[in-house]
């Protein structure tokens, strides 16, 4: 599944799946938002571990681990 990371105008950020799934979230953003990155990733868990991993801010850490591992 491909996510991506939109920056906005004030500097706040989505990060959202690409493609339908996304289309709710990317409907909220500012007009002038800029798509800045993107990731191929085959779980929730890895997509947020490349995130972190892309904004260096260390190990991602969830707060349902069981949950996410299904």
């Amino acid at each position: 599944m491909n996510y991506q990371l939109w920056m906005e105008p004030d500097d706040c950020q989505t990060f959202c799946p690409g493609g339908p799934q996304g289309d709710t979230a990317r409907k909220l953003l500012h007009p002038d938002a800029k798509m800045v990155w993107e990731v191929e990733a085959h779980s929730h868990v890895e997509a947020m571990t490349q995130y972190y991993a892309y904004m260096e801010w260390g190990e991602y850490q969830s707060d349902l681990p069981e949950q996410e591992q299904k």
